[in-house]
Parts: C-alpha cells; sequence; structure tokens
C-alpha cells in the first residue's frame, strides 16, 4: 500500500471526517474484528474511545506491512469495523454506574464516531454542564453538538452553540470550518438561501486559511472545494448573480495563490457554466478565451499552465454547445428496438444522450443510475438514448457490422438497459457533441436546447446529472 493510500485511511476516518459510502468486494480485507475481550469492562473510557477513532490509521499501518492492494472495498470495510467497535465500547461504558467528568466525553464521541447521533448529544451535553470540564474538549464537544443539529435541522439550538464556540476559546479552524459548512448544507436543503450563504462564507474563509498552510493541503484540498461550491450555490439559488459570480473569482484567486490548478479550472469551469446559464453567453465565451492567457499569468510552473489550458480547451466545445439547439445525429445506421427518429421530433420531452461503448469500464458503472433514471422519470417526459458506433470489435475480436449489432444487441440484453441503442456509423456525431471522451452526457431541453455537457463518470457527477434532469422536467 502506498504512502498516498495510507494517508486516504487517515483522512476518511479522521475524528470530524464524513460517513463514506463505497463498494463492496467480498474478499478484499481480514474478518471483522471481535472486540469483546475480557479487558473491557474495566478499559478507561479514553482507552476505549482512542482505541475505536485511531482504528483506521493502525488497520492501514497493518495494510502496509502486508502489502494489501488498495481497493475500494477496504474502505466500507474499515468504516464498518470501526464503527461497530465504537458501538460495542459505547454500550459496554453506557453501563457502567455514575460516570462523570470527561468519561462523558468520551462516551459522548464513542457514540460521534460509531455515528449514533442521539447518544453522542446526550452526552456531549451532560458533559458541558459538568464541573470543570476542559476548554479545548468543551470546544470540540460544541462543534460536534453543532454538526448533529444541523443534520437534524435543530437550527437554532445549532446557532446557538455556534455562537458559544466563537466566543471562546480555544477555536480550530477546522472544527469551525465543519461546523460552517454543515450548516449552510442544511439550510441549502431547506432552501433557506438567506441563512446558508453567511454560514458558507464563513466555511470558505476558514478553510481558505487553513490551506493557506502548505502542510495541511493534501488532507483539506477537497473540503475547500466543497466549502467554495457551497458559497457559490448560496448565492445562485438565492439569485444574488453578482455574488455568485465573485464566489467562484474568489476561488479561482484563492486556488491561484495556493497554486491549485484542479481547483482553479474547477472554479472557471463552474464560472463559465453558470454565465451561460445566467443567458450571458458572450461573457462567457470571453472569460474562457482570456483565460487562456490569464492562466499564464496566474502560475508560474508551466505544467501547471499547461494542464489547465489544455484541460480548459478540450471544454471549448461543450462551452459553444450549451445554451444552443441541439444537432440532429449524423449517420445513424441502426436504432433498435424502437423507431428512428430526429431530435426535432422529441421536442418537448427531455433528452438524456449518452454516449458509450462496450469496452468503455466506466460507461458501465453508470448503467444502474441510468437505468433508474428511465424508470423513475420516463413517465414524467424523460427520453433515454444511447449513443455508440461501430468499434469493429466484440468481446476482444475483430467482427464486421452486422455481428456488432448482435452483440450490441446481447449487450443490451445482458445489462436489461430498457431505452434504444443509436449505432452510428463514425465518429461524426460524436464529434457534433464534444463527446470524444467517454461516458459523455448530454441533456436537452424540452425547446431542443443543450444544457448539460459533462464527460467522465463518478458519483458525484451522476448525482449531478440526476439533479439536472429533475430540474429540465420541471421547466414546462
Amino acid at each position: 500500500m502506498s504512502k498516498k493510500i495510507l494517508l486516504l485511511f487517515l483522512l476518511m476516518f479522521s475524528l470530524n471526517a464524513s460517513p463514506q459510502s463505497r463498494r463492496v468486494a467480498p474478499g478484499q480485507v481480514s474478518k471483522a474484528v471481535d472486540p469483546s475481550v475480557a479487558a473491557i469492562p474495566d478499559k478507561p473510557l479514553k482507552e476505549m474511545f482512542d482505541e475505536a477513532n485511531s482504528y483506521a490509521k493502525v488497520k492501514a499501518a497493518e495494510f502496509e506491512q502486508k502489502k494489501v492492494v488498495y481497493s475500494d472495498s477496504l474502505f466500507k470495510q474499515i468504516r464498518r469495523e470501526q464503527k461497530q467497535l465504537a458501538a460495542k465500547y459505547a454500550g459496554v461504558a453506557g453501563q457502567r454506574q455514575n460516570l462523570s467528568g470527561e468519561d462523558l466525553y468520551y462516551l459522548g464521541m464513542l457514540h460521534w464516531v460509531a455515528e449514533n447521533l442521539d447518544g453522542a448529544a446526550a452526552n456531549l451535553r451532560k458533559f458541558l454542564v459538568s464541573e470543570n470540564p476542559a476548554p479545548d474538549k468543551v470546544q470540540t464537544a460544541r462543534s460536534v453538538i453543532v454538526i448533529i443539529g444541523a443534520k437534524q435541522k435543530n437550527f437554532a439550538d445549532a446557532e446557538s452553540l455556534l455562537a458559544e464556540y466563537i466566543k471562546a476559546s480555544p477555536i480550530k479552524l477546522s472544527e469551525r470550518a465543519r461546523m460552517e459548512a454543515e450548516l449552510a448544507k442544511a439550510y441549502l436543503a431547506a432552501k433557506d438561501y438567506d441563512n446558508a450563504a453567511p454560514h458558507a462564507d464563513s466555511a470558505f474563509a476558514a478553510m481558505r486559511t487553513i490551506f493557506a498552510d502548505p502542510a495541511t493541503r493534501p488532507r483539506v484540498a477537497d473540503e475547500l472545494l466543497d466549502d467554495g461550491m457551497l458559497r457559490f450555490e448560496s448565492y445562485r439559488d438565492s439569485r444574488h448573480q453578482k455574488k455568485a459570480d465573485d464566489s467562484l473569482e474568489d476561488m479561482r484567486t484563492a486556488a491561484a495563490e495556493i497554486a491549485s490548478p484542479t481547483l482553479y479550472y474547477y472554479a472557471l469551469d463552474n464560472l463559465i457554466k453558470y454565465m451561460i446559464e445566467t443567458n450571458r453567453k458572450p461573457l462567457a465565451m470571453e472569460t474562457y478565451a482570456l483565460s487562456l492567457d490569464r492562466t499564464t499569468k496566474d502560475f508560474v510552473s508551466k505544467d501547471m499552465q499547461a494542464d489547465i489550458i489544455q484541460r480548459l480547451k478540450k471544454r471549448e466545445k461543450h462551452y459553444k454547445m450549451l445554451g444552443e439547439p441541439a444537432p440532429e445525429f449524423q449517420k445513424v445506421d441502426q436504432w433498435f428496438p424502437g423507431q428512428e427518429s430526429t431530435l426535432a421530433e422529441m421536442r418537448g420531452k427531455v433528452i438524456f444522450l449518452d454516449f458509450w461503448a462496450t469496452w468503455c469500464a466506466p460507461c458501465l458503472e453508470a448503467f444502474p443510475s441510468i437505468k433508474e433514471w428511465q424508470q423513475d422519470f420516463g413517465r414524467d417526459g424523460l427520453i433515454v438514448l444511447g449513443i455508440t458506433r461501430y468499434y469493429g470489435t466484440a468481446e476482444g475480436f475483430p467482427v464486421d457490422n452486422p455481428n456488432e449489432i448482435e452483440y450490441f444487441k446481447r449487450f443490451k440484453k445482458t445489462y436489461g438497459l430498457p431505452y434504444d441503442f443509436v449505432v452510428t456509423k463514425d465518429q461524426t456525431t460524436q464529434r457534433d457533441f464534444g463527446a470524444t471522451l467517454l461516458p459523455t452526457a448530454v441533456l436537452i431541453d424540452r425547446n431542443g436546447i443543450v444544457r448539460f455537457v459533462e464527460s467522465g463518470t463518478s458519483p458525484t457527477r451522476l448525482e449531478e446529472i440526476r439533479e439536472n434532469i429533475v430540474k429540465l422536467l420541471a421547466e414546462k
């Protein structure tokens, strides 16, 4: 296991890490640890908590020593074991009589690691009113209760404790950022944008300060991006266009200051798309053109400059398509099992185009979600089309077109895909839609306008596509 993977373990299962949901493949890790040992009844709560909280770190070190090959299943398995250990220790400790002081703190934190929110909040509240609690633990207890309050939509209580945290000391910027971000997300979910925005501002400011320290960057890069997007979404959804623009510009400026090409590109890409979405296409394309030059001024590293510029140029075709009428399909050879149609004939429907290939593993990963969208939204006006072309191979063997079509039909049946396949003779349609990378997802609204184009897949990307489908279906 590489040092990078070891770091991932430590990050994912740190005290304030968000719960993760990952796929599990059998046979990748050892059996779950049974913490039922004779020493538990007499074990101090601090020792129990330290063991549960550091469980991932210990396991990561074991995997590295044994040279266990990294897989996603490790993450979910380790998290399950960690939660089980924390829950069992919390159950044992909870049966002890007359707990007080720091024991209440560690019991609450065991419940927190086990994701028992009610148990965590109840015991940490008792700790807060105990005699002479340690200030640093008081602050951590407050931060956890604030996060729980946000998750449970107990806004008044969460706001009150956050105010207490800010007035007291010590203040840990990581705790402050997490509390503010959780409240921003909760308010956004409740469509309370006016309250979401200030918390998103504070979360981004705290995380930006943390990120200024080079030593912390690998640990908090994702959080800085998430908090920046929370801030943007708060202003976007409250229709504060100028503040939404500024939030993305702030992300881009921060990215330049800390030499993060990924954050820089992400902020710029979202700014250009947002301008197009808000009917400012000429400004968006001007911003794109100027950014090619600005990138060379914002970054000293030639490699970083080249990375950003290459990504932007790959997106140029997509930017030009967004907000414009979708081009018609070209050189269609086979359309099954339905009848060939044109995009013009499908006006009034929301159309999702999935550009894919049988040999494309990320394409296959998206199939379960695409099937679900077809089943959930087909009656509401969604049409899904799987667009592919002849590649001259089937299961690794060269084939002619008729045999490749038969392979496509078997493939469709094997994966249970309930939507039509469109097979083109060459790359013309792919190029027209900027789908030279696979998979590429395109969404066309009821008026035939391209509203979404993205290449690649991930859980986040699939959720983004779903959200856009729902948004477009709501437009009448």
